[in-house]
């Protein structure tokens, strides 16, 4: 790749400012976009591919699926398409940071405890692509790159997803995966044993990868002593990694690690963590200082933001007529028993009212008869 691309603009919409990583497939370049304000990284598939339809076709493809993964340990890629002259590129942001393998280089081996965080969330945004049917294939320490994301340290980032599986070359059983310019397609030093074979890959492929990143992040080493990359293709399928107590003997390791390691390691993709998320949880675990295999809590099931189906509401009785309360009679003091004179009483004034009618009676007989 030459620096031509530098200053032109793709899409409409970013300025390529300069060339800042450069591969056997093409180049990476830091672009910027002036109307959001920000920086992005824009790869550019090498123009020699364009006669390649196959190629080109299962790069669009793949783009399309990196853009619809979401996971916050994924670079995100927001663009892809046709430069000009016909060189497929896609748009991704910009990250700031080192990836593991300048890390490694630059402070030695990783403390374990540091090196199971950092691959377990590697593992989550494994596990979404994944799920999405997508087998990332070249997995290696360039391709993890740590940066601070909203304030936090050591967030690492996958990058590449699916490039290593548009580019490779279709293979058969047992033979090498050398082009025409003797560039090997994978990475022999992360290859699981069934990529070095020229088999079909799945997801247990990129656990092995994992298994050999992870092995070089505690140990600084290698899981095999090897010269050439045909040495390591040759003992991925025929070896047995060391153990790493064996590999660097004057470091300690947590408990659990080395099992946890070698698993990811099995020469048979059936003896290995079933998926990228079963793996991100034994490195909590280890990372936590709780034993490998300790269930994981189950979450609550009710989502508040899901509408739950409604029962229908039943029919309800009719209301009976309930007794109304009679006011009850308020209980009166008792008079006083009458005294012997209260008794009398009635009788005197009837007789002095009788007395007094034969009175008049009388006066009235001799008024008459005197006339």
């Amino acid at each position: 790749m030459t620096d031509s691309y530098v200053g032109r603009d793709v899409a409409g919409q970013f300025r390529i400012l300069q060339k800042i990583g450069a591969g056997g497939m093409g180049a990476v370049y830091k672009a910027e976009q002036p109307d959001m304000n920000r920086h992005v990284a824009i790869k550019i598939l090498h123009p020699r591919y364009l006669s390649r339809a196959d190629l080109v076709s299962r790069f669009r493809r793949e783009a399309r699926a990196m853009s619809h993964l979401s996971h916050p340990n994924t670079a995100r890629v927001f663009l892809y398409g046709q430069l000009d002259d016909g060189a497929c590129y896609f748009v991704m942001e910009y990250l700031e940071g080192r990836n593991l393998a300048q890390v490694v280089r630059a402070e030695g081996p990783m403390d374990p405890l540091r090196a199971c965080r950092i691959m377990a969330q590697v593992c989550g945004a494994l596990d979404e692509a994944h799920r999405g049917g997508i087998v990332h294939r070249d997995l290696k320490p360039e391709n993890i790159f740590l940066t601070v994301q909203g304030g936090i340290e050591d967030f690492p980032k996958v990058l590449d997803f699916g490039l290593a599986k548009v580019t490779e070359k279709q293979m058969r059983p047992g033979s090498m995966i050398l082009t025409r310019e003797g560039m090997v397609f994978g990475t022999p030093e992360f290859m699981s044993p069934e990529q070095a074979r020229g088999k079909t890959l799945d997801a247990r492929s990129d656990i092995y990868s994992l298994g050999v990143i992870l092995y070089e992040l505690v140990t600084g080493k290698l899981p095999f002593d090897a010269r050439q990359p045909i040495e390591y293709i040759q003992l991925h399928v025929n070896a047995e990694p060391i153990p790493l107590s064996q590999r660097t003997p004057e470091r300690s390791f947590p408990p659990g690690l080395e099992a946890v390691v070698m698993r990811a390691l099995a020469k048979e993709p059936e003896q290995r963590w079933a998926s990228a998320a079963e793996l991100g949880h034994a490195l909590e675990q280890i990372a936590n200082g709780q034993p490998v295999g300790t269930p994981t809590p189950t979450p609550p099931t009710t989502n508040p933001q899901v509408a739950l189906p409604q029962t229908p509401p039943q029919a309800q009785p009719a209301p009976q007529p309930q007794p109304v309360a009679q006011p009850q009679p308020v209980a009166q003091p008792m008079p006083p028993p009458p005294s012997p004179m209260q008794t009398k009483l009635p009788w005197i004034v009837l007789g002095a009212g009788v007395l007094l009618a034969l009175g008049g009676a009388v006066a009235l007989v001799v008024a008459l008869t005197t006339r």
